[in-house]
């Protein structure tokens, strides 16, 4: 049989090359995320490892602060060699050419002979006092050189000038990195400083579990102490905690392309077989037993599996090493990643692979058994694999459907995460049970308009496309599962995102409020703010100082006709009306009124009672400039109130607001700009790299489409002879498997589409609907996107369609006729 088994995989080499690369893809992802998540992991536990060199033991505040007194009692400690106190004083800096100043923390040098420290890249470390070493991003950042002088300030104004001695080496830092100078100076400059933790390396001969317990003795009971090892753990975890979850992400993707990968094999097998019946019949009849017969095939396999699963394993690695290399053109916060393999790395993805293969080829050896010997001795007909589906498995299938959209409707109502999930693989296992059902029903439906106007060609296109319901099925079940997991994502994401802007628009109704204190706002200001690219509404605000029975507090007055500009809470701008004031939840308190009650308000000579309404993320007290004039004639403009461009940068936005009207010292702002710009770009990023990780799973699919087709095209050989020795033209041919491949790849999109709107209506409401209540839920359908979706389906079917149809085309007429 190992003969056979050779000679069949040389025989057969050409229609497995599908299955192969399918395997390929599957095991190239998983191995791409498992070394990009070991390279990540590894990377950040040497790093904090370095950092921490020579520590045998940390201790931070966790229900009580570290004090001085338990800094002495450490000291006094015979287990203790060295004891490194963390202490750092937090000023302000005035960068050159920045209107107003930054924050900087100093951290306090100290003996690094037994603990690791701070390093430079370029000049020395702080030794005297007035010295300063930087950071050296930092630096760069302002254009810092060492030598220069830079003035510093503390929170209650005291100024110090300071000398740049040095830049530090903050490549290995995990996000951002202090400044450094003496412990003196860090002393001068917060006398009261607090004690970050406290890292302490052991005598000669004590371990570090020994040294955590003497120090446990003597510190108050508040703190956490910690092992020099366990501390290391701590960070490590600390920080790849969100690796993990994108490794379990990426991993998720991975199962995910390894099934469409098994679903793709396993129907290349069955046709295989299918096509293989008198082979396997003549292998009975010259004595081969079943088993044996059972065996040769999931050899080959095997064989199959172990290749295609080695090449994967290899281009995944490959797409590692340019992966954590374009990353490092990024600025992440994270220090410099390298590839790291592990075996587990390697030999899992390997091993999966391979497996996989083998299960996937079960059931077609299984059905390889069943051939009778006498088949052999049959004229050869066209090879059909078995296509109708038992009532167990159409039953079981509607159970199933019937099942997950219970749990679906369930989840959604009460919010429950996995009552969600459960529900969605119920319902889409089932539509997947009675896909030989529904898929062919679907092609017939959609088969319609060719058929009608494509001529004879379309209309066997569409008989071809139904003819086997179960290969149809498994064919489109794919690129079902791509379809329906990117559309899901999309919508899922799309509706988060309409659901975060309106909550965001409730707590944050204004993008940007800015305001000035006791000052006056220059007359351009409004012209300035204005050029500001991102702004695109400015409207000014006054405010006025009043009194409500014994409480003295400020209300802020806006004109009526353009606040709607830059509220975004329609709500909100209905409320603003003459007479009523809007008032925040904490003032009500104060105040002690209740919404719908009125309040009297108290400027000078003049009074006015307003109606209260509550409302949330304005200032205060809000009015009407009408109402504001009333009590305030001579009220001054004190700020504005801004509107951004939706795809602004709102972090450069902020920035470029902090150095603007270089006349005001000092200038406060507030607002939900930059916090609805950061999870902007969250979502952007995850349906990048969502829709990009699925990609591979419907490239995989699209693989199989071709595959089928191209396997069918070799079984139809002398049927496609026939009807082109009638009169079809090649042209006519490759048109009529366009057709097939189309009517199964729009099927599939199409299911795939509206699946993926159900499921991820279902799933935003079951995520997200204990945070923002009933009735806070907005379901998007983000239809640009999913008619993008829709087309890349049809021209890929199209494209899987063109090496089978040239295939075909190219097979002569009367030679075709010929074959056995």
């Amino acid at each position: 049989m190992r003969r056979s088994i050779l000679s069949s995989l040389r025989a057969h080499l050409g229609r497995l090359v599908a299955a192969c690369l399918a395997i390929v893809l599957g095991v190239g992802f998983g191995t791409l995320a498992m070394t990009v998540h070991a390279s990540a992991t590894h990377g950040i536990d040497e790093t904090i490892g370095k950092q921490n060199a020579g520590v045998d033991a940390v201790i931070e505040s966790d229900h009580e602060t570290v004090t001085p007194a338990d800094v002495a009692a450490i000291k006094k400690l015979p287990e203790a060699a060295s004891v490194v106190v963390d202490t750092s004083a937090y000023l302000q800096i005035q960068w050159a050419g920045q209107v107003r100043p930054d924050n900087l923390g100093i951290a306090a040098r100290y003996d690094t002979s037994k603990i690791a420290g701070p390093t430079t890249t370029s000049g020395r470390l702080p030794e005297a006092k007035n010295e300063i070493a930087l950071p050296a991003k930092l630096a760069d950042k302002h254009k810092v050189a060492i030598g220069q002088q830079l003035r510093l300030t503390t929170w209650d104004g005291k100024p110090f000038t300071v000398t740049v001695v040095g830049l530090l080496n903050d490549s290995i830092s995990i996000a951002g990195s202090n400044a450094v100078a003496t412990a003196e100076t860090v002393k001068t400059f917060e006398p009261q400083g607090y004690i970050n933790q406290v890292k302490v390396a052991a005598a000669p001969g004590v371990n570090e579990t020994a040294l955590s317990v003497a120090i446990s003795g003597v510190v108050n009971k508040g703190l956490q102490v910690y092992t020099g090892t366990g501390w290391i753990d701590h960070e490590v975890k600390s920080i790849t905690g969100d690796i993990d979850v994108l490794g379990g992400v990426f991993g998720m993707f991975a199962v995910i392309a390894l099934f469409v990968a098994c679903l793709v094999i396993a129907n290349t097998f069955t046709i295989v077989i299918a096509q293989r019946t008198r082979e396997m019949a003549l292998l009975r009849c010259v004595g081969a037993s079943r088993r044996q017969v059972f065996s040769s095939v999931l050899a080959e396999a095997s064989v199959v599996g172990l290749v295609a699963s080695g090449i994967g394993v290899v281009f995944g690695v490959a797409l590692s090493a340019i992966a954590l290399t374009l990353a490092r053109t990024f600025d992440w916060g994270l220090p410099r990643i390298d590839l790291h393999l592990d075996l587990a790395s390697v030999f899992v993805p390997l091993l999966i692979g391979t497996i996989a293969t083998i299960a996937a080829a079960v059931v077609p050896a299984r059905r390889a058994t069943r051939v009778a010997p006498l088949a052999a001795l049959r004229p050869e007909a066209a090879p059909v694999a078995k296509s109708r589906a038992g009532v167990v498995r159409l039953v079981f299938g509607f159970l199933l459907l019937a099942g997950g959209g219970a749990l679906l409707v369930l989840g959604a109502q009460s919010n429950q995460v996995i009552a969600g999930v459960a529900g969605g693989l119920s319902s889409f296992l089932g539509v997947l049970a009675i896909g030989s059902l529904l898929v062919p029903a679907l092609v017939r439906l959609l088969g319609v308009l060719p058929a009608r106007s494509g001529g004879v060609p379309a209309r066997i296109a569409v008989a071809n496309a139904v003819r086997n319901p179960r290969r149809t099925a498994a064919t489109t079940s794919a690129l079902l599962i791509g379809v329906t997991l990117i559309s899901l994502t999309c919508v899922g994401i799309a509706s988060v995102r309409k659901t975060f802007d309106v909550t965001m628009d409730k707590e944050y109704p204004v993008d940007v409020t800015l305001k000035v204190y006791d000052e006056k706002m220059p007359a351009t200001a409004a012209r300035q703010l204005a050029d500001i690219k991102g702004i695109t509404q400015v409207v000014p605000v006054r405010t006025a100082t009043v009194k409500s029975g014994t409480e003295t507090l400020k209300i802020t007055g806006i004109d009526q006709a353009t606040a709607g500009s830059v509220i975004h809470s329609p709500t909100l701008v209905n409320q603003l009306q003459p007479g009523t004031a809007l008032v925040d939840r904490n003032t009500m308190s104060m105040l002690e009124v209740q919404d719908g009650s009125t309040v009297t308000i108290v400027s000078g000579k003049e009074k006015l009672t307003l109606k209260v309404l509550q409302a949330k993320g304005l200032e205060p007290i809000t009015v009407t400039q009408t109402d504001l004039q009333k009590l305030a004639p001579s009220a001054e403009v004190t700020g504005y109130w801004l509107a951004s461009d939706p795809k602004a940068d709102g972090p450069q936005v902020i920035d470029e607001l902090k150095q603007s009207l270089p006349t005001v010292k000092s200038l406060s702002i507030s607002g939900g700009l930059a916090e609805r710009s950061f999870y902007t770009k969250v979502f952007d990023v995850l349906l990048l790299v969502a829709v990009g990780l699925l990609g591979v799973s419907v490239l995989i699919a699209l693989v199989g489409v071709g595959n089928t087709l191209s396997l069918s095209v070799l079984e139809r050989t002398r049927e496609n002879a026939l009807l082109r020795a009638m009169g079809l033209t090649r042209r006519q041919l490759r048109g009529m498997l366009a057709v097939e491949s189309l009517l199964m790849a729009l099927v599939a999109a199409g299911l795939g589409i509206l699946l993926g709107l159900i499921y991820g209506w279902t799933g935003t409401a079951a995520l997200m609907g204990a945070q923002v209540g009933d009735g806070g839920i907005q379901y998007a359908v983000p239809g640009r996107l999913l008619v993008t979706i829709a087309l890349v389906a049809a021209v890929a079917g199209l494209l899987a369609s063109v090496l089978p149809a040239r295939r075909a085309a190219k097979v002569a007429p009367a030679g075709a006729l010929a074959t056995e």
